[in-house]
């Protein structure tokens, strides 16, 4: 008997903690429990072939909304080649509508419905009790046969096809206790070079209209004599990064000032943890604990989602705007946590012109990453049942992204999507520090900032091409030409210094002065080679990081100097510590 669980992964960094999850739970069959993992990037072709040749007797797939596209055709192609093999379905993309999916794909047994570590232990001894029912008979042995369900019907959280085609649901699976999770990380050789996912809770104590966690009610947590345990396995282990997958991490004090003293207290120097937290939830105790964390040791998510008030409460969602920027500004001071503000474009009440004011909230903020998402109408969730009240016009297949509301029309939608392309580009990767610092003096709204390079961007054919840094730098340029061509010279500066920031740059940007007449000082002060680098400015750079209007530098007399040194790089951002050299001396 071979049960094949199946994954298919957004990026090969990424892990999937259901079916290794299903997997440890159901120890007892581990034998005949076989994981496959691809990614989205592989061919279907590639996977059906995959799954062929492992011949499972049983094929689980693991349905979310990155990968639901390609479950879809491989349950039918691989239904074709082994038409006998019984096919489960579990995950968020099947278990809200699971009649509309079987009657969509008759060729699928049934549906484990949420939580499914019981129910797929279960569902395996079903199994195997009918494999070695036969073999018992033929055998006449009924030795070390564990106890399993005679029927499907007694499996609890399942929708399945009976024998006369119909479909049969059971009773609803009981949440259960989170100690009884088995640890699922033991063999890491399995998750090299990948993100690992931990959860410590299940649950979430809001009912956002958008998001499926509102859905299960009651929190749940792993007791931190486990946690404890199972954190100091990935610490021993020096696991580059674990991400709490718990939706709303300091929904309880006590649970999370536990883990964090922990992982401060045992930190390894190396191990990164990561965390979806509710800003304006965090106490002062928390935040003193924070502040004193090594930099990089932790990283927080905070979903902001909106700034429009009629929005927040329209979407059932529980925030205290001037208190969250508060926190996330105390944070900040620290210097030492990399904070990840969400914003969510097409939630109900919000136009284009309130949307571009929650944008400019946020950006003024200066998290290390805004990341701009756009609504997705999922199934089961308040949103999905309430689409017609608000106008959702969204994409029928997966992501089921929104195009259009009764407050936001596809062409302003289009636009938001060249803001977030820019936004991605120009800030959220970190190359453009000081660039991205003046140019935004020159707009009121650095929404339409983004927008206004996204529009050059189209309208120059560049979005049907890939870019090196070089020339989104060149591009960019040729932006400021058309828009601030008075502070040429200064920009062009501040892309050089953004270039050394990240990186002593092989190919010298051809906009930068000849370094010829340096040599004497890169001589100086370069002292590691390639660890290190000079170069000249006329621009005070320190005074621009921190200057609040757009002015026009002397650029006169003498270049300053500035020395990059790359083995001392910041462990939030990644860029180079850098010294302004003064009196010939650094």
């Amino acid at each position: 008997m071979k049960i094949l669980l199946t994954a298919i992964n957004a990026k090969y960094i990424h892990s999937n903690l259901a079916v290794y999850s299903l997997k440890a739970y159901a120890e007892e069959y581990g034998q005949q429990i076989e994981l496959a993992e691809y990614t989205i990037n592989h061919r279907v072709e590639y996977i059906l072939q995959e799954l062929y040749k492992k011949r499972p007797d049983v094929i689980c797939f693991s349905c979310y909304i990155w990968n639901f596209r390609y479950t879809q055709e491989l349950i039918c192609e691989i239904h074709k080649l082994l038409p006998e093999i019984p096919i489960w379905v579990g995950g968020p993309e099947v278990s809200y509508e699971p009649e509309g999916f079987l009657n969509e794909f008759p060729m699928v047994t049934g549906v484990m419905i949420g939580e499914g570590e019981e129910t797929f232990r279960e569902l395996c001894g079903y199994y195997v009790n009918q494999e070695h029912s036969v073999r018992n008979q033929e055998e006449n042995s009924v030795e070390n046969e564990p106890y399993s369900p005679q029927s499907l019907s007694d499996i609890s959280g399942l929708l399945f096809r009976n024998e006369e085609n119909e479909l049969v649901r059971t009773p609803h699976r009981e949440p259960m206790s989170m100690d009884d999770l088995p640890f699922c990380y033991e063999h890491l050789e399995d998750f090299e070079n990948r993100i690992i996912y931990y959860e410590t809770s299940r649950g979430c104590p809001f009912s956002c209209s958008y998001c499926l966690s509102s859905i299960e009610k009651g929190l749940r947590f792993r007791s931190f004599e486990l946690v404890e345990k199972e954190l100091q396995f990935f610490l021993d282990h020096k696991v580059p990064q674990v991400k709490f997958v718990d939706r709303t991490f300091n929904c309880n004090h006590k649970h999370a000032m536990e883990i964090w003293q922990y992982v401060k207290e045992h930190d390894n120097g190396i191990t990164n943890f990561h965390f979806e937290i509710s800003a304006d939830l965090l106490t002062e105790e928390e935040i003193a604990l924070i502040a004193e964390m090594r930099p990089g040791l932790i990283q927080l998510e905070i979903g902001v989602q909106s700034t429009f008030a009629p929005t927040i409460e329209e979407i059932h969602r529980t925030m205290n705007l001037s208190r969250l920027e508060d926190i996330v500004k105390k944070v900040q001071k620290a210097g030492n946590v990399h904070q990840h503000l969400d914003l969510i474009a097409g939630l109900p009440k919000e136009d284009f012109t309130t949307f571009s004011k929650s944008f400019q909230e946020i950006y003024r903020l200066k998290p290390e990453q805004l990341q701009l998402g756009f609504l997705k109408v999922l199934k089961g969730s308040y949103m999905y049942e309430h689409q017609q009240e608000y106008g959702l016009v969204y994409q029928s297949n997966p992501p089921y992204e929104v195009m259009q509301t009764n407050w936001l029309s596809y062409e302003e939608v289009l636009k938001i999507k060249l803001v977030e392309e820019m936004l991605e580009v120009y800030y959220n990767s970190g190359q453009f520090e000081m660039t991205m610092k003046v140019l935004e003096l020159a707009y009121d709204n650095p929404f339409t900032m983004f927008l206004e390079m996204g529009e050059y961007y189209e309208t120059h054919g560049l979005f049907a091409m890939n870019h090196s840094r070089i020339q989104r730098c060149e591009i960019l340029l040729d932006f400021i030409k058309e828009k601030d061509i008075a502070h040429q010279g200064l920009y062009e500066e501040t892309l050089t210094f953004d270039l050394y920031y990240r990186e002593n740059m092989k190919t010298r940007p051809k906009w930068a002065l000849d370094m010829a007449s340096f040599k004497e000082e890169t001589r100086t002060y370069c002292k590691k080679g390639k660890m290190s680098h000079v170069e000249p400015f006329f621009w005070d750079m320190e005074v621009l990081q921190n200057n609040k209007t757009l002015v026009e530098y002397p650029a006169k007399g003498e270049r300053q100097l500035y020395l990059f040194s790359y083995e001392q790089k910041n462990p939030l951002t990644g860029q180079a510590k850098v010294e302004k050299i003064k009196g010939g001396t650094p």
